[in-house]
């Protein structure tokens, strides 16, 4: 109560704000240098804390990455759910399913989501733990998601979601090597386009 009534954090507070710095700072790593260039020293000097207090709270790079892959997640579904909430309420929800995959997948989150599912594939453990999230992390947008259609429509708004979701993903990951940096959004409108096409019929049959 007297800590409370001073404003003063308590031990945990701190180590939990510590955490969460070194966690922030791991996806920032991931995305200015990319996996293989994550190490524990970078990411203790881009939190702003010593080498000793990272050790202290994640005795590895595998720890912290793991930990590291939750806390993303997180993020990842925080953000989804908050943007989800404009689908249910909007008069075009197919449109505005597509704008929220893509306010979703353009930005860093998704890079640092992309640098760990490469690893992945010559890390079993780092894998299996990715694997598990995104799983949870989709599984969440989708549920939130399919509150926007009438529930005769929902598989086929699932269908829609997860078919584009794949073609935003591939137009993205390529995008990380074009020297264009507005040609993904531009392939992304094209497809767009198509997909609002095999939407209206979906959806129209299941009314």
């Amino acid at each position: 109560m007297a800590a409370a009534g001073t404003g003063r954090r308590t031990q945990e507070q701190r180590s939990a704000q510590m955490r969460t710095r070194l966690l922030d700072a791991t996806i920032d790593c991931l995305v200015e240098y990319g996996y293989a260039g994550t190490t524990t020293p970078r990411v203790a000097e881009m939190a702003g804390v010593t080498r000793g207090a990272q050790v202290h709270h994640f005795g590895s790079k595998n720890d912290l990455v793991l930990a590291a892959i939750r806390h993303l997640a997180a993020r990842r579904i925080e953000q989804g759910l908050d943007r989800a909430r404009l689908v249910t309420a909007a008069d075009d929800p197919v449109g505005a399913v597509l704008d929220l995959l893509w306010d979703l997948h353009e930005g860093p989150m998704f890079i640092a989501t992309v640098e760990l599912w490469v690893a992945g594939r010559t890390d079993r453990a780092l894998a299996g733990e990715m694997a598990a999230v995104e799983s949870t992390v989709v599984g969440a947008l989708v549920a939130a998601v399919g509150h926007a259609v009438p529930p005769e429509a929902q598989r086929s708004m699932v269908d829609f979601l997860y078919t584009a979701m794949d073609a935003l993903r591939g137009i993205l990951i390529s995008s990380f090597i074009d020297a264009d940096h507005e040609r993904a959004r531009r392939r992304w409108d094209r497809a767009v386009a198509n997909l609002r096409r095999v939407a209206d019929v979906d959806l129209r049959a299941d009314r």
